[in-house]
């Protein structure tokens, strides 16, 4: 399940870093109950020593500008934020509407709507369009036994191979049970060298890949990758992805 959250800024503009996921992510946290936000920040939803959050926001869309390190809304912009837990985005939609301007970085916001997504016809291939950056990751040891963290392109084969093994890990813990993957992909359909981006979480560099992609899944993973996001680092404003329709003109020069 998915809503789109619409805010307006009530002091004319809204200005965030450029960095700004740690900023939306603790914006969620703080309208959540405090018993369920406690809950999933401390804990989530364990399998071994993973610890799944299942949520995943987009990154925020609308006219802006970019000034001096920061981005600068002056006119409404919205947030896509997705989760297999219905209760979490109810939870999300209530507290939001309930409180009035709301508090976004260092800015007063107000709510100009709340939307629900009507539930995806299940399609396979489908086409994916990365609302916020896709990243996937592995940590390798060098060879003086220190850690380094290796960020794969969409281009190699661990990219669709991390992200589907991603996916049935996720419908497992949520579910308790198993889906086979057997042919299942994600790869690039629209992805080119322009979609990489750098971002800072924290101080924390992240690397991560927007475009469209082409996925072939069976349909839990299709339905886990629209409401818990593709990759890692989900809960961190990454890999949250809607169907994109492509127009009779991009299909036929593809």
């Amino acid at each position: 399940m998915r809503v789109r959250l619409s805010f307006a800024p009530v002091e004319g503009v809204c200005t965030l870093p450029v960095h700004y996921n740690h900023v939306i992510q603790g914006f969620i946290y703080r309208h959540l109950d405090a018993e369920m936000a406690t809950s999933l920040h401390d804990e989530g939803f364990v399998e071994g020593k993973r610890r799944l959050k299942m949520f995943v926001f987009s990154r925020l869309m609308g006219n802006s500008v970019v000034r001096d390190g920061h981005i600068v809304f002056s006119q409404q912009f919205s947030l896509v934020v997705a989760s297999p837990e219905v209760g979490f985005l109810e939870t999300l939609a209530l507290h939001v509407m309930d409180a009035g301007e709301l508090q976004l970085g260092d800015n007063r916001v107000r709510l100009a709507s709340v939307e629900v997504a009507a539930e995806e016809a299940y399609q396979c291939p489908v086409l994916l369009q990365a609302l916020s950056p896709v990243t996937v990751y592995s940590t390798l040891s060098r060879a003086d036994g220190r850690r380094k963290t290796y960020y794969y392109s969409p281009f190699e084969p661990e990219f669709s191979e991390q992200i589907v093994c991603n996916l049935q890990r996720k419908w497992r813990v949520l579910y308790g049970s198993e889906v086979s993957a057997e042919g299942a992909t994600v790869k690039p359909w629209r992805v080119n060298t322009r979609n990489q981006h750098i971002a800072l979480y924290k101080g924390t560099v992240i690397k991560g890949w927007s475009g469209i992609y082409e996925a072939y899944l069976p349909e839990p993973l299709f339905r886990m990758a629209l409401d818990a996001g593709l990759g890692s680092k989900n809960p961190q404003g990454f890999g949250c992805v809607s169907v994109y329709t492509p127009r009779v003109k991009e299909v036929t020069q593809v």
